[in-house]
This record gives structure tokens, C-alpha cells and sequence, in this order.
């Protein structure tokens, strides 16, 4: 009787033995275990946190034409809303154009001279307001909350009646550039471009390193007479030419397909694209180096892909999220080269204005190569 009972528990006893096993080794696993925490914390944050559909505190300028009562209640109210910061004051045109197109201001409102007088006389004067709609979402909201704060700046001054809030005193004249008709295509389709090169430049090297230890072919490359940092660019060279191909066929796929021109020089897009493959490839390589397989080399790239596309600005307006965001956007690449390929696609920009974001490409680029060629082993351990 005592045999058939311990036979019958048998099964069990296995199954527990497994899984005790199993817990283990998964302990064992450090960097997995770490990652199995913290992924579903950062998701939680950033998705609590971070991400804002209805953006606010957005970098604006103002073109002041007069200094009067009427115009000074305007710039207080703009600056007392939560949707605008006054970050700048154009003082002709062509720094107005300046600042949009280099990414400095999404907005500028400008008070033309006599403005006051003319509202005051009934005769219906016009506001100025230029926005950069190459990100559709942050510029409706904030256009559809300007008449509001308008009124409610103007309202307090004496022999100026708004009777009715939709039928203003005054004409607000709305100038979308770079995007006139709001198609979310033109905002999308130059993000992809970015966000796929990502994902995929990013497992193709991590993987570079851990494959050849578990195949058993590192020692070959260790006794051949090659310095890491040839190693390096031999393995991430052919990726090169990956990523180049992959790029060509996005952009020519967004002119044909979906009608995304690209008025600024094409030569400035196809450099800056050119240092923006070179940097994932060497932050992918980084991780390859860290990684002790490929699963884990998987895993790193995921939980760096993650903030990439979320903390951009490619699914969210990036002037709209927390400054702390903002802080961890600025280190991703993906947020630089979102500005680049937007700039030079849709607003006919050149590398010339977009100094900032090529410097923080190359930058980002030359940490991820030091710190690859640092941590790569000339022995196995």
C-alpha cells in the first residue's frame, strides 16, 4: 500500500523537483530577473506619468508690433495658461521663420501695430499665429484653447466688450506650416523611418557578439591578430549597408505611397541618417558586449526600444511631456533624429540649423563606441 501511494505521488514530486529547478535558474539569471521587474515598472511610469495626449507648456514665441494695454494683457495671459511658455520674442519675420523651422518655438503669436486702436474702434484687427503642425495632435489643442485665453485677457479692459466668445472683437488668422492640412501621414511616416531602424539595427548587433560565444567561434576571432575596435566595425559594417537600404526603401515608400515630400537637401538627410545608423549600430554592439546570450542581447534592445518610442516624440508630443521626461528623451538618438529627418522633410531645413541634434548623434555615438570597444573581452573568461 505504502509503494502504491509513493508511486502515485511520483508525478507530483517531478513536477515540483522541475520547478524548484527552474526558480533556480531563472535567480540565477540576474540581468533577466532585472529586467522582469523593471520593465513593468517603466512601463507604469511612463505611461502614468510622461505620456500626455493633451500636451502642455509649449515653447512659444511672440512678435510684439505695439506696446499697449491690450497687448501686454495678451502676453500675461499667454503666459499664465499652461498650454503656451513664452520662450522667445521675434523681432522680424525671418527670425520668426528661423525659430519654427529650427524647432526652437512651436508657435509664434504676432500683435500687429495698431491693434488696440483697431479693437477698439470695432474694425475687427487680425492675430498673427504660426504653428508648426508637423505634429498635428499638439497644435490643434493648443490653436482650439487660444481664442479662450484671448478673450479672457481682453475682457478686463475698459471699452472693450466681448458679448459673445464666439463671435470675438477680433480675427485670429491661423498659419499651419509645414503641414497646412493636417494629415497625420507627414507627422507618422518620417517617425517610422526612425523608430524602425531602431528596432531592427538595434537586435541585428546585439546579437553580434553573443552568437559567436554560443556557437564557439569567438576563440577563432580571439587568436587571429585583430584589435577590438576592428572586430567592431567589421561586424557592424555589413549592418551599415542594412540600415542604408532599409532607409532608402522607407522614404521612397513615404514619397510614392503616402506623398511625403522632402524639401530640405536630401544630402544633409542621407548624412544624418547615415550617423544615426552608425549610432544604434553601436549601442546595439554595446549591449552585445554586455550581454552574457542572445536572449538577454534581445531583451537589453527591447528595454531600450521602449523609452526610444515613447519618450521621442514619435507617439507623443515631446514638448508636451514632464521636464524629467524631456531630460531622458534628450539621451535617446531616436529623439534627435526625429527632429532631423521632420526638419529636413517637411520644412525644407538643412544640416546648417540643426547643429544641437547632429552634435547629440554623434555624441550618443562616440559613448556607445568607447564603452563597446572598453567592456569587449581579448580573452574568454
Amino acid at each position: 500500500m505504502t509503494a502504491e501511494r509513493t508511486q502515485s505521488f511520483a508525478p507530483l514530486r517531478r513536477f515540483w523537483a522541475m520547478t524548484i529547478k527552474e526558480f533556480i535558474q531563472m535567480t540565477r539569471d540576474r540581468l533577466t530577473m532585472g529586467m522582469m521587474i523593471t520593465l513593468p515598472i517603466m512601463q507604469l511610469l511612463l505611461f502614468g506619468f510622461a505620456i500626455n495626449t493633451t500636451p502642455h507648456h509649449l515653447p512659444t514665441a511672440v512678435m510684439m508690433g505695439e506696446s499697449t494695454d491690450a497687448s501686454r494683457a495678451i502676453l500675461a495671459a499667454l503666459r499664465n495658461t499652461d498650454f503656451f511658455d513664452i520662450t522667445g520674442v521675434a523681432t522680424s519675420p525671418d527670425a520668426m521663420d528661423r525659430m519654427l523651422e529650427s524647432g526652437e518655438v512651436l508657435f509664434v503669436v504676432e500683435i500687429p501695430p495698431n491693434f488696440e486702436r483697431d479693437l477698439r474702434r470695432g474694425l475687427s484687427p487680425s492675430l498673427l499665429v504660426a504653428a508648426d503642425a508637423t505634429d498635428p495632435v499638439a497644435a490643434s489643442s493648443a490653436l482650439g484653447a487660444l481664442s479662450g485665453i484671448i478673450n479672457t485677457s481682453l475682457a478686463g479692459l475698459r471699452h472693450i466688450r466681448i458679448d459673445a466668445p464666439q463671435d470675438p472683437p477680433y480675427t485670429i488668422v491661423q498659419h499651419r506650416r509645414y503641414n497646412p492640412a493636417g494629415k497625420s501621414t507627414l507627422n507618422i511616416v518620417p517617425g517610422l523611418l526612425g523608430t524602425i531602424l531602431t528596432m531592427t539595427l538595434l537586435i541585428f548587433t546585439a546579437l553580434a557578439v553573443t552568437r559567436e560565444i554560443e556557437r564557439g567561434t569567438m576563440e577563432n576571432l580571439l587568436a587571429m591578430p585583430i584589435r577590438p575596435i576592428e572586430i567592431m566595425m567589421g561586424k557592424i559594417m555589413p549592418y551599415v549597408f542594412v540600415g542604408g537600404f532599409q532607409a532608402a526603401l522607407i522614404i521612397v515608400s513615404g514619397l510614392f505611397i503616402f506623398d511625403v515630400p522632402i524639401l530640405g537637401d536630401p544630402w544633409s538627410l542621407a548624412l544624418l541618417t547615415l550617423l544615426f545608423v552608425v549610432t544604434n549600430l553601436s549601442i546595439g554592439y554595446t549591449f552585445s558586449t554586455i550581454a552574457k546570450n542572445q536572449l538577454q542581447a534581445v531583451q537589453m534592445s527591447m528595454m531600450f526600444f521602449l523609452p526610444s518610442i515613447l519618450l521621442s516624440g514619435f507617439m507623443f508630443p515631446f514638448d508636451g511631456m514632464p521636464k524629467w521626461a524631456q531630460y531622458i528623451g534628450e539621451g535617446l538618438p531616436l529623439t534627435h533624429y526625429l527632429r532631423i529627418v521632420r526638419a529636413i522633410m517637411l520644412k525644407g531645413a538643412d544640416i546648417t540649423v540643426l547643429g544641437f541634434d547632429s552634435a547629440m548623434l554623434a555624441a550618443i555615438a562616440l559613448v556607445a563606441i568607447t564603452i563597446a570597444v572598453t567592456r569587449f573581452n581579448t580573452t574568454l573568461d
